[in-house]
């Protein structure tokens, strides 16, 4: 009689066992109860047949190999092209930075990411001390691709009296490193003339790159009514021209400075400040630019760019709303 009974439940548990089987086969769940996650969520796109099974194992590492260094940053000695976003090094802000592409033939150091973007936007960071007080600080910058990856960051390097005798106007120094914080690109522009009534001394810019040698000019063209420039390479010869509206005013909407030919028939890129809204425009000088330009541009004049557009900023956008210039004439 035990036996019958043994017997007779090894039967109920098995026939109970094929029930939840055949109802759930992926999840083995007792009949009624939905899966905890759809069949689809395990099946992988066409042609998948699961993880592959067990790898060669790879070659021992050479003698000395010291193995990887810091998490989130670069193995030395190794190229860091083509690295995914999550295995670069991340700003204090939790920006990840661009990675570095193949440097293309007679390209200055650093000048390598400028190589695959055809955008770049630039956002002053805000200073406290500024808002507070009045009192000028250094500007610094991000410089960033349109995926929002960080490609530099600019600081200017001017001493106190100067930045708050010569306001706007002021001669500065700005160095851009790169992710691995060396310095690229090295602005330099000398104190100029600011009125549209003295075209013999008008304001300019010099790009070294790397620092301490030129690779281009910025130079201001006298107009009576338009804000307009020169971009000149590292031989002074004339390369494009930036030309900007008639009034300069950043009211409820960006402001566009057109980059064209030599001829200035033909817009090849521009130079936009992008409106920030009406607190951070009236409060603080701090600036929103982007820059766009031919992909198939020489770096060095991706580089020329982005000083033209600190120059812009300093002439006509560095005043806060109260006091900041309304037209293109000085």
């Amino acid at each position: 009689m035990e036996w019958l009974l043994v017997t007779r439940t090894v039967l109920i548990m098995d026939k109970q066992n094929s029930q939840m089987n055949a109802s759930h086969p992926e999840t083995n769940l007792p009949v009624g109860y939905p899966p905890q996650y759809p069949p689809t969520a395990f099946q992988g796109p066409p042609g998948y047949s699961g993880y592959p099974g067990p790898q060669v194992s790879y070659p021992p590492p050479p003698a000395g190999h010291s193995g990887p260094g810091p998490a989130g940053f670069p193995v030395p000695n190794q190229p860091v092209y083509n690295q995914p976003v999550y295995n670069q090094p991340v700003g204090a802000a939790g920006v990840p930075w661009m990675p570095a592409p193949q440097p293309p033939l007679n390209c200055p150091p650093g000048l390598e990411y400028l190589s695959q973007i055809d955008q770049i936007l630039i956002h002053q960071q805000i200073e406290l001390l500024e808002v507070l007080t009045g009192f000028e600080t250094n500007n610094k910058y991000e410089i960033k691709n349109s995926f929002g990856q960080r490609v530099y960051f600019a600081a200017e390097d001017t001493d106190c009296c100067t930045r708050n005798c010569c306001g706007p106007s002021r001669p500065f120094t700005l160095r851009i490193i790169d992710n691995m914080g060396q310095e690229v690109i090295t602005l330099e522009r000398p104190l100029r003339c600011s009125s549209c009534c003295c075209p013999c001394c008008l304001q300019e810019i010099e790009i070294q790159a790397p620092p301490g040698v030129p690779i281009g000019y910025v130079i201001q063209t006298w107009h009576p009514c338009l804000p307009k420039f020169t971009i000149q390479n590292e031989k002074r010869e004339d390369v494009l021209k930036i030309s900007g509206p008639c009034v300069v005013c950043s009211c409820c909407g960006d402001v566009d400075f057109e980059i064209k030919s030599l001829d200035e028939q033909c817009v090849v890129g521009k130079i936009s400040k992008h409106w920030t809204g009406i607190l951070r425009e009236a409060f603080t000088d701090a600036d929103n630019f982007g820059i766009q330009f031919p992909l198939d541009l020489d770096v060095k004049m991706k580089a020329v760019m982005i000083g033209a557009c600190f120059l812009i900023d300093f002439m006509f956008f560095e005043s806060t709303g109260s006091q900041e210039q309304k037209s293109g004439v000085w």
